[in-house]
């Protein structure tokens, strides 16, 4: 992993690259950013980077050190996570015994603790004795997704390197490269955080199948023609794919606000882009009100089922509620 094979966080790499190539590296940094901006694979660059023999601000991925890291045995580089729901005090013990002996490479170790904001107190209080005082030069990589819940006294002494969300137009673009449906990555992107999650979605063939059953629902609600509660019956309950109604009702904000930004004539925001002429043609045909209602219901009634509503009696609301509007 290199600094160039990561999408975006260019103000991560610039602070990261400096560092590096001033040979200023921190006792200490604090990955910060919501969840899927890549903090894991920026964490591994800079490792990789730290320690190439070949180049100074970048990983060359061909040397030993460089191999030993992307095969994940590097004898100066340990990873901690959370063991059931937090970081716990033994694991931190663990790591101030390991890195008590020195590095054979002359290299600083380095240390990675992923969701590091679930450390327990005891545990957080062991670190913040180890960044202090290590026992040999060492290099700690705390991510999180609220590096602010971390104790101030951790954050004083560690490096901050912002993350931000990626652009769903640039994830877009890697996914379609990568040979997934533009359509389907379309609507993956603004669904999943990251690349990674992004690629987990389109891979599952009941995506597909929602995505499918909100475009056949949204057409038959917004053209007044049809019977969607008895199709809903059929395709969704019928048909197996009733463990994913929370993505039901994400697909359909998005169909509902595809319609509020056709109202506005902002069609290069659309989601549904493959829909485009039905959207153009029925978007009118409510209000701006509307639209905005029926987005309300669909996020309310996500809402419903993660406090274990019944799923049909749901979407059979949803489905009536969006009628009701009419």
């Amino acid at each position: 992993m290199s600094f160039e094979q990561i999408i975006g966080q260019d103000v991560a790499k610039g602070l990261l690259q400096s560092g590096l190539r001033r040979n200023q590296i921190s006792h200490a940094y604090i990955f910060s950013g919501p969840p899927g901006s890549g903090q894991k694979a920026m964490a591994m660059a800079f490792v990789q980077a730290l320690f190439c023999t070949e180049h100074e601000d970048d990983a060359c991925g061909e040397c030993l050190e460089c191999r030993k890291v992307l095969h994940g045995n590097h004898p100066d580089l340990h990873y901690i996570a959370p063991e059931g729901s937090t970081i716990k005090i033994d694991q931190i013990r663990d790591l101030q015994r390991i890195f008590s002996y020195r590095s054979e490479s002359g290299n600083p170790k380095a240390y990675i603790i992923d969701e590091s904001e679930k450390m327990t107190v005891q545990a957080a209080n062991s670190l913040l004795k180890f960044l202090e005082e290590p026992p040999s030069p060492a290099v700690a990589i705390l991510l999180s997704d609220n590096g602010r819940a971390l104790l101030p006294t951790i954050q004083s002494r560690a490096q901050w390197v912002p993350f931000t969300p990626l652009d769903p137009e640039q994830m877009l673009q890697f996914l379609s490269n990568e040979g997934f449906s533009p359509t389907l990555s379309r609507c993956a992107v603004h669904l999943a955080a990251g690349l990674g999650p992004c690629r987990e979605l389109l891979q599952q063939n009941w995506f597909a199948e929602i995505r499918n059953v909100v475009l056949q629902l949204g057409k038959e609600s917004a053209g007044r023609g049809g019977t969607p509660l008895i199709t809903a019956q059929q395709i969704i309950f019928k048909a197996g794919l009733s463990d994913h109604l929370d993505m039901l009702f994400n697909l359909f904000h998005l169909w509902f606000k595809d319609m509020l930004l056709a109202l506005y004539h902002r069609h290069d925001q659309i989601v549904f882009i493959d829909e485009l002429d039905f959207i153009n043609r029925h978007a009118s045909s409510r209000s701006q009100e509307y639209w905005v209602q029926a987005m309300a219901l669909a996020a309310d009634s996500r809402k419903k089922l993660r406090q274990n509503m019944n799923g049909q009696l749901c979407v059979e609301q949803f489905l009536i509620g969006v009628g009701g509007y009419q």
